[in-house]
């Protein structure tokens, strides 16, 4: 009995394949914000359930954010955990940096999207908060084993590229924490809806300003006054704006009743060169 042959496929189309089955794994989660505030680093993640966690903390000042299947996001989480916790043991807490993570899970990612019939169907971020706003750094790493380093801001999983222009629309350096709070949740509201109820949001800081431990997850009472912080902060900020627009408005209509008595732009004559002839 003959055996039916079953085809064959390049390398190249097989590498697409896992690419694109991966990116459509990742797709259809909700994406994930990481970005830098005035003293330190935010992570917010629309999330419902109270103890799958996108968001984490890998060691002192590392922090973990990831979408995609859980099972094998979790996996890498406690991979980085290890590999921080024997680094940190055997050589010096200050050894163990986002920058070393970051490799460690593009090397593993890379090697399962390569080996594997199956990739990964992930996407995470590792973060590390400085000692100043321009030593953070923040790593994006694909399913493919890909490393991003970004600047200020990065965005994961679901429609990322329309929730990272919306963010860039309203971040700039040096946000305080609740307009950075702000920001992040206006870009993950999609443009008319509602944005998700305290409860179903998930968010962490890297804070500078803390001892030994930076990350701290944001729950309850604390995240509510952070959003009623925000509100308050947009109210006050907008009539300063009315003001101005007032006031330049005055001075466009004062200038249009005042007659035109400016001087000419130059004499008459010969235009001086400068150059002493």
């Amino acid at each position: 009995m003959s055996i039916p042959f079953g085809g064959y496929a390049s390398p190249e189309q097989i590498m697409r394949d896992r690419a694109e089955y991966a990116r459509k794994g990742i797709a259809r989660g909700r994406s994930v914000v990481v970005m830098q505030y005035a003293d330190g680093i935010l992570f917010v993640a629309p999330n419902p359930s109270k103890a799958l966690h996108k968001i984490s903390e890998i060691y002192d000042r590392i922090g973990f954010a990831a979408v995609g299947r859980y099972n094998e996001f979790e996996s890498l989480r406690l991979a980085g955990i290890r590999y921080a916790d024997i680094n940190g043991y055997t050589f010096n807490r200050t050894d163990v940096t986002g920058r070393g993570l970051a490799n460690l899970y593009a090397q593993h990612l890379g090697m399962i999207f390569t080996e594997s019939i199956k990739s990964f169907e992930v996407e995470i971020v590792v973060a590390e908060v400085g000692e100043a706003a321009e030593d953070d750094q923040i790593y994006r790493i694909t399913f493919d084993g890909s490393v991003f380093d970004e600047q200020g801001m990065a965005v994961i999983g679901g429609q990322a590229e329309a929730v990272g222009g919306r963010l860039k629309e309203r971040y700039s350096e040096g946000l305080p924490l609740p307009q950075a709070l702000d920001a992040a949740l206006a870009a993950l509201t999609e443009p008319g809806g509602e944005r998700p109820p305290v409860t179903q949001i998930e968010v962490a800081v890297l804070d500078r300003g803390r001892e030994h431990r930076k990350f701290l997850r944001l729950t309850g009472p604390r995240l509510e006054k952070l959003l009623e912080a925000a509100k308050e902060s947009q109210g006050g900020a907008r009539q300063p704006a009315a003001e101005e627009v007032q006031a330049e408005q005055a001075q466009q209509a004062q200038a249009e009743q005042a007659p035109d008595t400016a001087p000419p732009i130059a004499p008459d004559g010969d235009i001086d060169t400068g150059s002493g002839e």
